[in-house]
């Protein structure tokens, strides 16, 4: 059961409520994403800032390309150190946030290399085509490419048996959606031993949590949500249709998943409604709720983050 004192703002540690002030001044500041042409906020984006900080590249990263629905798509590479180079204890496939029009493979290389070395998984980041020019089912059938080729022939190339997947926000959602496609379309409910599911964005038809949210910006506000889900569904494309919402889809049978998500988090009811469907229907799991946290906070130093993330590792290395 949850503990509903999680969700006491008297829980929220001062070092978090610091964060967040940061964060909302800095959004503040900055120009209305929405105001830009999509090339100008993309590349805003990626120069970094106090709320979205600019990650190191790793040095490790390789690049590999696999064949796709529309063209070879890249896959980023960063394997462990040590012996676990040689033979890893398993595969992570890691699906980027950035509402499907934001982000890239390149941009969460110490996350990746954190798992790598202390899992000892081989971590490969999807770079997906993004919305809004390629809209539904444009990233999630490259995620599927991406899926099938480490479930066959990738299982020899990188010499792993264990595979996870998983992503934060909408990479959430497509990790999600891609198991679905797995166990509908190629009967393979269990190819993935278990999801590592972040603050993710289940229902594009907007759950009462971003509903409710408002315009204050901390990372997101409700009409920053709404467009990103616009951008990705571009038409009348049913919202809860099980893929695009994958919170309405018939779960059983898909792997172990650990959801984590912060109180401050405008998709926090996306987590709570999605783990509870996910227990309910047998899976197993975890769900990790944590005080104040705001979305995505793991891309944030500090102690909410360092809990977070060695849950995530604990839970990867269980399923080895």
């Amino acid at each position: 059961m949850l503990d509903h004192a999680l969700f006491d703002p008297a829980t929220i540690d001062p070092e978090t409520k610091r964060l967040n002030e940061e964060i909302r001044k800095d959004q503040a500041s900055q120009p209305d994403p929405w105001s830009l042409p999509i090339a100008e906020a993309r590349a805003l984006r990626a120069k970094g800032s106090i709320a979205f900080p600019r990650l190191t590249r790793s040095a490790r990263a390789e690049a590999i390309t696999v064949d796709g629905p529309s063209g070879p798509i890249a896959l980023r590479v960063i394997r462990p150190k040590s012996k676990a180079a040689e033979k890893p204890r398993g595969a992570y496939l890691h699906i980027h946030g950035g509402g499907w029009v934001f982000g890239g493979a390149d941009q969460q290389d110490p996350w990746l290399e954190r798992i790598a070395d202390t899992c000892g998984f081989v971590c490969l980041s999807v770079e997906y085509r993004l919305a809004p020019e390629h809209p539904y089912p444009a990233a999630l059938e490259d995620c599927e490419a991406a899926a099938l080729w480490l479930a066959g022939p990738g299982r020899a190339s990188l010499n792993v048996s264990s595979l996870t997947i998983g992503g934060e926000s909408v990479g959430a959602h497509l990790a999600v959606s891609t198991l679905l496609r797995l166990r509908d379309h190629h009967d393979q409910p269990r190819a993935f031993r278990g999801a590592n599911l972040n603050c993710g964005f289940f229902d594009l038809g907007l759950t009462p949590s971003v509903r409710a949210w408002g315009e204050e910006r901390l990372v997101n506000n409700t009409r920053d949500l709404k467009t990103f889900a616009d951008g990705f569904c571009a038409g009348a494309v049913d919202r809860r249709q099980p893929e695009v919402s994958p919170l309405y889809a018939n779960l059983k049978g898909l792997p172990p998943a650990l959801f984590s998500v912060g109180t401050a988090d405008a998709l926090l009811d996306d987590t709570l409604y999605m783990s509870a469907r996910w227990a309910a229907a047998g899976n197993g799991g975890h769900t990790a709720i944590y005080p104040g946290g705001c979305h995505v906070f793991i891309r944030y130093p500090g102690e909410l983050t360092e809990r977070a993330q060695e849950l995530s590792e604990r839970f990867l290395m269980a399923l080895a």
